[in-house]
């Protein structure tokens, strides 16, 4: 499967080296394979793995490999000052792509700075858009694929669901127990696991830390703790309210969704929306990524309870009302609110089932599957 990114990374390794982030399993390792196939010399050297790790610490890779893959190196220690050192002795012309599964500016911070020495590129799941090209299906057949399989392409591509719910299986397995550990003292995993348990549960509801906190025994600052590194590792995506002041947002409740879409327990709707969230998220970081921009992914709520469940925010300002329905075509109330409060943005009502789209006042009521299709990435 040709991912989004590949014409990207091409342009961005000619220029400086790339770290390319993401979620563990999202396609990082064979897109960075696929890139190697178009070059005469290159040499893929993974950190978890023992002789590469050997390679690795004594710098004795090929020096005429026109691409080096690193994949995990964060796990190293002081692996900042490490890169930084192999960036500035590199020979001209020889590309340097560095892969991990967790966000590298959390993990193991060190007082070395790479600044202005790489370009970043967030690796996100699988598209409608993308699903389409693939496969050539319709956009509201490949939603609802999506919505049952998730992004990820190993279960995105199985042959048979079974298959897909193996693999996510051991995966929310793997995940706990590996990588959690990396950020986590051992006698904490099984918290973690409930914690995890009980955001499955929670998808796109504001949520209340000290609450949850009360249910598992734990203090409100441990479990924000926990949520940083579920966040660090690209398990959960967070959503902040709306509020042009950042201080005053991030003192309110939060939203949590799943990057992989099949970890949630919840109904169509619950699903639908979260597919929706991995897709703005996507579309958010291939702004940042590529352009620079400023641009954020939020929720709109008022003292008074109206909500709308997704807005889009570029260099500081609302570009996108988004509401998910199921069904109901008829607008809804707070987003046909919010868009004469915000008539800059676009008003999108997104109806999973809806057959055509509609323009009801200041709301666009559109087919999800083909809005979705419609974006860049």
């Amino acid at each position: 499967m040709r991912r989004y990114l590949q014409e990207q990374l091409l342009v961005d390794l000619s220029r400086k080296a790339v770290v390319l982030t993401g979620a563990r399993q999202v396609g990082k390792t064979t897109l960075a394979r696929q890139l190697m196939e178009g070059r005469n010399s290159p040499q893929y050297l993974n950190w978890d793995v023992a002789a590469d790790r050997s390679v690795l610490l004594r710098q004795s890779w090929n020096p005429r490999a026109d691409l080096l893959v690193f994949d995990e190196i964060h796990k190293m220690a002081d692996w900042k000052a490490w890169l930084k050192g192999v960036i500035d002795a590199r020979p001209v012309g020889q590309a340097l792509l560095v892969t991990g599964s967790a966000r590298m500016d959390t993990f193991r911070q060190s007082g070395e700075s790479l600044a202005g020495r790489y370009l970043h590129l967030h690796l996100d799941p699988v598209s409608v858009r993308e699903l389409c090209a693939h496969s050539g299906m319709a956009a509201d057949q490949a939603l609802l694929h999506l919505i049952e399989r998730g992004g990820f392409p190993e279960p995105c591509l199985a042959e048979r669901p079974d298959d897909a719910q193996r693999w996510r299986r051991q995966y929310a397995t793997d995940l706990i127990r590996e990588d959690v550990l990396e950020f986590s003292r051992l006698h904490e995993i099984n918290t973690m696991r409930v914690f995890v348990e009980l955001l499955r549960q929670r998808v796109g509801s504001p949520l209340s830390l000290a609450s949850l906190a009360r249910d598992l025994a734990v203090s409100p600052t441990t479990l924000r703790r926990y949520l940083e590194v579920l966040v660090a590792l690209y398990v959960v995506i967070v959503v902040q309210p709306w509020h042009r002041n950042i201080a005053r947002s991030l003192l309110q409740a939060p939203k949590v969704y799943f990057t992989d879409t099949g970890l949630v327990k919840g109904d169509g709707g619950v699903r639908f929306e979260n597919a929706v969230a991995v897709m703005l998220r996507k579309q958010v970081h291939h702004l940042v990524d590529t352009r620079g921009c400023d641009a954020g992914l939020h929720y709109i709520r008022t003292k008074d309870g109206a909500e709308v469940d997704f807005s889009l925010s570029l260099e500081g300002s609302l570009t996108h009302l988004v509401e998910c329905k199921l069904a109901d075509s008829s607008p809804h109330r707070a987003l046909s609110r919010f868009a004469l409060q915000f008539p800059e943005a676009e008003a999108v009502q997104l109806v999973r089932d809806a057959r055509q789209q509609e323009q009801r006042g200041a709301v666009a009521v559109v087919p999800a599957g083909e809005w979705l299709a419609r974006l860049p990435v």
